[in-house]
């Protein structure tokens, strides 16, 4: 078990004269309710199926599994809601953090943001110029609630 600890951020500015090659991501969620949270992914190739505990404070237990390409196909045909979340993932080192940037597609497109994990919600960090508007605590930007309220309605 782990326990997924991380932050959330908006963008001043998209920084694509930082990022290397991205990665297509495919999200499907079989299961979004308060407290529990299961879902599905396509990274590339590399299917993971994902279990994830309710969020306190910035933190909550995150179990991953892989699954086969094909399967994970499969489960977001079978049971995962509509629309699948589709976006492309970039990564970006920044004063000894790894931040994360995922700039959205389909009923999403438009909405960009970056995050950052921690060993705990308090750990300091300094930001690049390019991040913006803290969005940890707001629900709408979960990607599991952009299933329900796509980016693309509000």
């Amino acid at each position: 078990m782990a326990i997924e600890i991380e932050r959330k951020f908006l963008l001043n500015y998209f920084p694509e004269d930082l990022l290397t090659r991205g990665i297509s991501i495919y999200q499907g969620y079989m299961m979004n309710k308060k407290g529990l949270v299961v879902r599905v992914r396509l990274s590339g190739d590399h299917g993971f199926l994902t279990i994830k505990g309710a969020t306190h404070n910035g933190s909550r237990k995150e179990f991953e599994y892989p699954v086969p390409k094909k399967d994970a196909e499969e489960m977001f045909d079978l049971f995962c809601k509509k629309p699948l979340i589709e976006k492309t993932r970039y990564h970006i080192e920044f004063k000894g953090f790894e931040w994360v940037i995922d700039k959205f597609y389909g009923e999403n497109l438009g909405l960009v943001v970056a995050e950052i994990e921690l060993s705990s919600i308090d750990q300091p960090f300094e930001t690049p110029d390019w991040i913006g508007k803290e969005v940890t605590h707001d629900p709408k930007f979960f990607n599991s609630n952009l299933i329900e309220t796509p980016y693309s309605t509000w």
